[in-house]
């Protein structure tokens, strides 16, 4: 580094950026948009999408994630429904994980449902279990992202 750069980084008229290295990360959601909308925040990365419970499973047992994100209703009759969690929706995926502690375990897991009460009781069962899992709803996901996984 030349004298010149040193004095700027030091006066902070240069920008000091390290490079991360590429990701991979885990989506579950049926909604294909939101599918093209992650793969351009994490353009760069490895990304692994699955739209429905049993996708998710098979993706979560034979690949590790940095991180995982969750959608709780994954079918339109899910949307406006009163009824609570069943093997069909998101809280399958988080009760699965809960249940198989050695894996991924080193994975940061943010559920991004537009269900806040599914995304609590998935939060708390993924917690219970010891894991680190967060609630975010959509609409401040990409900020988080933005936080967690700068480019």
């Amino acid at each position: 580094m030349s004298l010149w750069q040193s004095l700027f980084r030091k006066l902070g008229l240069t920008s000091v950026r390290a490079e991360r290295h590429p990701i991979r990360v885990f989506l579950l959601d049926d909604d294909e948009r939101r599918h093209r909308w992650f793969a351009t925040r994490f353009k760069g990365d490895f990304v692994d999408i699955a739209s429905n419970v049993t996708e998710a499973l098979q993706l979560l047992s034979a690949s590790s994630y940095d991180a995982i994100f969750l959608d709780h209703d994954l079918h339109p009759e899910h949307y406006n429904a009163d009824s609570t969690d069943d093997e069909r929706t998101g809280y399958a995926v988080a009760a699965w994980l809960s249940s198989n502690p050695e894996r991924q375990r080193a994975s940061t897991i943010l559920v991004h449902t537009r269900n806040a009460d599914g995304a609590m009781r998935m939060v708390g069962e993924l917690r219970r279990a010891g894991r680190s899992a967060d609630y975010v709803p959509f609409p401040m996901l990409a900020e988080r992202i933005k936080r967690y996984w700068q480019r």
